[in-house]
């Protein structure tokens, strides 16, 4: 695990560290969010869009679905879900 530190200003400014920049990939004008997670603070960067994501989830082994397929199963999965709360 690395720890990285920061300091706040009065005005309730940090600087992010280096570090923690490169890892985060950020740069001027990246949103941050802040997660309380049961009193733990997590920081995630918000500077992805979803054609960012294009080919990241791509298994060469699963063979491609159609769009038909693709709503069949999420209307399959919304019917068990469905009947499983009732």
């Amino acid at each position: 695990m690395n720890i990285y530190y920061g300091t706040m200003t009065s005005k309730g400014q940090t600087t992010i560290p280096a570090e923690v920049r490169e890892l985060l990939n950020l740069k001027s004008g990246d949103r941050i969010r802040y997660i309380n997670r049961d009193g733990e603070i997590i920081m995630k960067a918000k500077n992805k869009r979803a054609i960012d994501l294009a080919g990241k989830f791509h298994d060469p082994k699963r063979r491609t679905i159609t769009l038909k397929e693709m709503d069949e199963a999420i209307g399959e999965a919304i019917a068990a879900h469905v009947n499983s709360a009732g």
